[in-house]
């Protein structure tokens, strides 16, 4: 009986090994051979599934979300607050995401479908926030003066921000976390 193989699977084994080489060296260090040996397969099996470089980076940028989407899913429905601290290079796992999403998004600048891709997943994530932030404006928790889609979007503007501080080194994790609860203070009823 031929084996069964999950092409699916496939694919994302080979975008986990463009991520680990871009969080490590940046896009500049992805190619198909670098990749093959960071997935430990051949060459060929790499280009079996995808035609070129270009269409591997496109679709690995599908699953950039994968590491935050597990980061942000808690138990109990997430405060803004849970949320925005959650997007920030706390530690390892959270670093190596932050450094392969702005690899990319310098990809994304040239690359319509990769922008797209980030676009989509912004929308999502300021929706998100703006639908939390109105929920806790109806609760009385919130000022009523401000705009809930406005406020996810400057939200995070912050966290992007704060996350590349901390990347860089210029403002510690608990030193985001506070700017974070200083601002959400000012909007607290």
């Amino acid at each position: 009986m031929p084996k069964r193989v999950d092409h699916e699977d496939r694919r994302r084994q080979i975008a986990a090994a463009v991520r680990r080489i871009a969080a490590d060296r940046g896009l500049e260090g992805v190619s198909l051979n670098e990749v093959a040996a960071e997935a430990g397969i051949s060459k060929g099996f790499v280009q079996h599934y995808f035609a070129s470089r270009d269409d591997m980076l496109r679709y690995a940028t599908t699953t950039l979300r994968d590491g935050v989407e597990e980061r942000i899913a808690m138990p109990s429905e997430p405060s803004v607050r849970d949320l925005l601290v959650a997007l920030l290079p706390l530690d390892e796992a959270s670093r190596n995401d932050a450094l392969v999403a702005n690899a990319f998004i310098v990809r994304a600048f040239k690359d319509p479908e990769i922008a797209g891709h980030f676009r989509a997943g912004h929308g999502q994530l300021r929706d998100a926030i703006a639908a939390l932030l109105a929920a806790a404006q109806a609760d009385g928790d919130l000022v009523q003066s401000i705009d809930p889609a406005a406020e996810a979007a400057l939200l995070l503007a912050l966290v992007s921000g704060l996350g590349d501080a901390v990347l860089l080194g210029y403002q510690s994790g608990d030193e985001a976390i506070a700017l974070i609860d200083l601002h959400l203070s000012r909007i607290a009823a």
